[in-house]
């Protein structure tokens, strides 16, 4: 089932040197491109800029990180590395 890219849509990287690390989407950039972070390597201030195809969308979504990144609230890395690991992505897989 294909799951449709939206912002804190948890995706795991199918391409490129960070290929099966899990990330959270934070900006939907156009159609091809989005912005995704995991609190560690790509940390909020600095996020990856990724092709869409290159990812393999989840099913869940950190609602919370997803809620405060719609509306501009700051959201800091521990965040968004505690909410991989609470939903079961973590970095070591």
């Amino acid at each position: 089932m294909e799951h449709t890219i939206c912002i804190g849509r948890v995706c795991r990287s199918k391409a490129g040197r960070d290929k099966g690390k899990y990330f959270l989407v934070k900006e939907i950039v156009d159609e091809q491109f989005v912005l995704i972070v995991d609190g560690a390597a790509h940390k909020i201030a600095s996020p990856k800029r990724k092709r869409i195809k290159h990812l393999e969308c989840r099913g869940d979504v950190a609602e919370a990180i997803a809620a405060k990144l719609k509306e501009g609230a700051k959201v800091f890395d521990a965040e968004i590395n505690s909410a991989l690991k609470s939903l079961g992505y973590d970095e070591n897989r």
